[in-house]
């Protein structure tokens, strides 16, 4: 069933600039001591091994090693990304640049992400979103408080097509949503973010941005030609790329561990699998501004309506745009 909200094009509402006054201990085992009861034999008297020669130098650099980010190797989805997007960081300041633009942009780098998912893979570097969403007012520091405001900077800096979803990720657009999952297309979703980065209800105060780029189904039979079973895991099947298949059968909505998403997030090198249903609960109560950034003196733009007419129950459904148009 088509979201109320599915068309980007309704007017764009007015937006308010709101600004507010400013070891792990280690165990230590004691070392190895020979029984001194009982003295060595003449057999096991050696003289000393003496040390191997140094090695040569090492060759000269014939160039400059790019500087390692932490945590860049753990992350494919990110590290795709990079590669994806832009030039592979050569200098500390490229590095010291890249770090800044993942601080307090968790919905950009999101939909940074995203693009370089679709097919073919958006080349727009995160840099240039960044310029687009100042430019055009959705933001101004890289904070997103609009869900159709995404839509439209996903549209016009990615060219891809952007479904604004409303009423929330249950029912009636649970299919849609899960069936656009099953068909490889990626999903922007605003929630509140715990400490472990998983979602949380703290009424917007924590409001984040996730893509989810998979989902996982518990479903009761094996699914119909065109899945293939995993080597490694038996049980789980993949879609076979360039088949078509019919999407398995849905489970039933509240079935507990029945549903996970496949989600990533700019705080963290790490993707996790999340219970649809947690997502959904966070997503839909996303209401109030965060006290924290209402005091820490920086400027936000938020829509008319505040965090809960731009975030509340709301997602983005990203796809390529249709050749034919």
């Amino acid at each position: 069933m088509i979201s109320p909200c599915s068309s980007l094009e309704t007017p764009i509402l007015p937006r308010t600039l709101a600004s507010q006054a400013p070891v792990i201990p280690t165990s230590i085992l004691p070392p190895h001591l020979p029984n001194l009861a009982f003295p060595p034999s003449p057999s096991t008297l050696r003289a000393p091994v003496p040390p191997p020669p140094p090695l040569p130098p090492p060759p000269p650099a014939t160039g400059v090693a790019p500087p390692h980010v932490f945590g860049l190797e753990k992350s494919h989805l990110l590290k795709e990304a990079l590669e994806k997007a832009c030039p592979v960081p050569r200098s500390r300041e490229d590095v010291r640049r890249l770090l800044k633009l993942h601080k307090d942009r968790c919905g950009l780098v999101a939909l940074w992400m995203a693009g370089t998912l679709l097919a073919p893979p958006s080349g727009t570097p995160l840099q240039r979103l960044v310029q687009i969403a100042m430019e055009r007012g959705y933001t101004a520091q890289g904070e997103m408080f609009s869900v159709a405001d995404m839509g439209r900077l996903a549209q016009e800096a990615l060219g891809c097509q952007a479904e604004l979803l409303c009423g929330g990720l249950g029912s009636p657009n649970r299919d849609r949503v899960l069936q656009h999952l099953v068909a490889g297309h990626p999903l922007l979703i605003p929630y509140d973010e715990d400490f472990n980065h998983e979602p949380c209800q703290r009424k917007g105060h924590k409001a984040h941005w996730a893509v989810s780029t998979g989902v996982l189904l518990g479903v009761q039979g094996v699914p119909s030609p065109g899945y293939a079973e995993d080597p490694e895991l038996s049980g789980l099947f993949h879609p076979m790329p360039d088949m078509p298949c019919q999407p398995p059968s849905l489970p039933e909505e509240d079935l507990p561990g029945a549903v996970y998403l496949l989600c990533k997030q700019g705080k963290s090198w790490h993707c996790q699998l999340w219970d649809y249903d947690q997502v959904r609960d966070s997503n839909m109560q996303l209401t109030d501004f965060s006290p924290s950034r209402a005091t820490d003196g920086r400027e936000y733009v938020v829509p008319a309506g505040g965090v809960r007419a731009g975030l509340c129950g709301q997602a983005l459904l990203l796809r390529p745009r249709d050749p034919s148009h």
